[in-house]
């Protein structure tokens, strides 16, 4: 088959069992190579960020009893789409050759002469049982697995499983998509020898936070799943190895399991609170409602820089306007030997590990992490002393003032500014609307002022969590009209996220 360089292919790409994260490194490259994706009912909307800006996005998903676009046409879309000269990657949920039709994609590739590639994603019957803390294969308890489909019509004539070989000769038996045939699937295997008091699971929205497992025996399943009104997308798993999902299972049993938490920092800082958020079970929407930006004017950083050997203190009141500061330095040809013999103070922690990368020492940080108990404990006699504060264009005045009041020579230098980000704030109203969203997290009053203005006036509903990372932002949601739930304790992000795990 043809595949030079220059050639336009199209990819079958599995996208995993749900999970974003589990798709593979070369699934993620080809998407982003595509002019054209077309994707699935289960493909996880966050996979879709990959895809480059301007390729073409469409939509073929399908559920139980309806399909967006038959299978004969979603063929014939990408073999048109190829043949524009296009790079396709058609995105499947789970693994494309297993039970995902993907065999039969490729072949219409292959009658029309299309080059394609086929990129394996991890199956939804071997993943999701094990993000439910079941095994498929255990050298005590499993050594055959079966993975069947579960869509076999009742009402068709002759099944192609056949039920008296499976039933009681293989251990553990997998049935995809079955949720809507449980019925039929459980009487087949006892009417063909399995026994009643067989262990059962169904995983629905494996992999994700929504994830539910319902657990019985062949003899009372039907009767849980209706009771429970469980629905498709679902697997169901028959077998002894059930029964291991009590010890191990670790997915759903994270202190934040299910829950829906919405990050407002911008998206250079927000993954640091993503990842320590979804290391304890939560589902993150990063919805950036700052953008860090340089000051328009910049005449005061300038001057400050131009005498900085006169300042005996450089107050830095954030990691960003450490990062800045030295951006700055960098644009008037210097680096961190330009501050000479001035002494470096961190409003905290996350500051003072900004400053330390850079090899600087950081000679005070206050024991609480707020402008006001900077100038409250700052160190040694500051009268008649020249002290520059290196922050965000229209900071709060509280720090400059009371370092003032000491007698200090202050001068403030803004070396960023946060402007509104151009976010999504529709797809967030409708969340809010439609009570998806657990907690709103805050990590500064810039963060509370964008978001109010870009939500507009969004009703929150009660059960909503307000976090905020401190005292000063918490104010800040309630001059807004927000009803702050959690203030952290200590004002790092670590501080914030022990809050919302204390308040759960």
């Amino acid at each position: 088959m043809s595949n030079k360089t220059n050639d336009k292919i199209v990819y079958l790409i599995g996208a995993g069992p749900g999970e974003p994260k589990l798709l593979t490194i070369k699934g993620a490259e080809a998407l982003a190579r595509a002019d054209v994706v077309v994707y699935d009912r289960l493909v996880h909307p966050v996979v879709l960020k990959l895809v480059k800006a301007g390729a073409e996005i469409i939509y073929v998903g399908k559920e139980a009893s309806n399909h967006t676009m038959k299978q004969e046409d979603i063929n014939r879309l990408l073999v048109e789409k190829a043949k524009e000269g296009k790079t396709v990657a058609r995105l499947k949920g789970g693994d494309p050759f297993v039970f995902g039709r993907g065999g039969e994609e490729a072949e219409e590739l292959a009658k029309e002469g299309i080059p394609f590639e086929i990129i394996p994603g991890i199956s939804s019957a071997i993943a999701v049982p094990a993000y439910a803390g079941i095994p498929v294969t255990h050298r005590k308890l499993s050594s055959t697995l079966g993975i069947f489909t579960g869509h076999e019509d009742p009402a068709k004539g002759e099944s192609s499983i056949k039920w008296d070989k499976i039933s009681t000769g293989i251990d553990t038996l997998v049935f995809l998509m079955g949720v809507e045939n449980l019925s039929n699937i459980v009487s087949q295997l006892v009417e063909n020898g399995r026994p009643k008091e067989t262990p059962v699971a169904l995983i629905r929205w494996g992999t994700r936070v929504q994830q539910k497992t319902i657990v019985g025996t062949l003899e009372t399943i039907v009767e849980q799943v209706e009771k429970a009104g469980f629905k498709s997308p679902a697997i169901t798993i028959v077998g002894d190895i059930v029964g291991l999902r009590d010890n191990l299972r670790w997915f759903d049993n994270k202190p934040l399991f299910g829950k829906k938490i919405i990050v407002t920092r911008s998206r250079e800082q927000a993954s640091v609170l993503t990842e320590k958020l979804e290391a304890l079970g939560a589902e993150v929407i990063e919805f950036p409602v700052i953008k860090i930006v340089p000051p328009e004017d910049t005449s005061s950083i300038d001057m400050a820089i131009r005498i900085l050997g006169a300042y005996k203190w450089i107050v830095f009141t954030s990691a960003n306007g450490v990062e800045w500061f030295i951006r700055h330095l960098k644009r008037h040809g210097l680096d961190v030997r330009a501050m000479g013999g001035a002494r470096l103070a961190a409003i905290g922690p996350a500051t003072a590990a900004a400053l330390e990368r850079y090899g600087l020492k950081v000679d005070y940080m206050p024991s609480e992490y707020i402008a006001e108990a900077v100038a409250r404990d700052f160190p040694g006699k500051i009268a008649h002393r020249r002290i520059l504060i290196a922050r965000a264009k229209d900071a709060r005045e509280v720090l400059p003032e009371k370092l003032a009041e000491k007698g200090a020579d202050v001068e403030v230098a803004a070396v960023y500014e946060t402007v509104i980000e151009d976010s999504d704030a529709a797809s967030i109203r409708d969340m809010l609307a439609s009570g998806e969203i657990d907690t709103i997290t805050f990590t500064s009053s810039s963060t509370v002022k964008n978001f109010v203005s870009l939500i507009g006036d969004a009703k929150l509903a009660e059960s909503v969590t307000i976090a905020c990372i401190g005292p000063v932002t918490a104010e800040t949601a309630t001059e807004h009209g927000l009803k702050p739930d959690v203030v952290a304790d200590e004002y790092t992000i670590d501080g914030l996220v022990e809050a919302i795990l204390a308040h759960q």
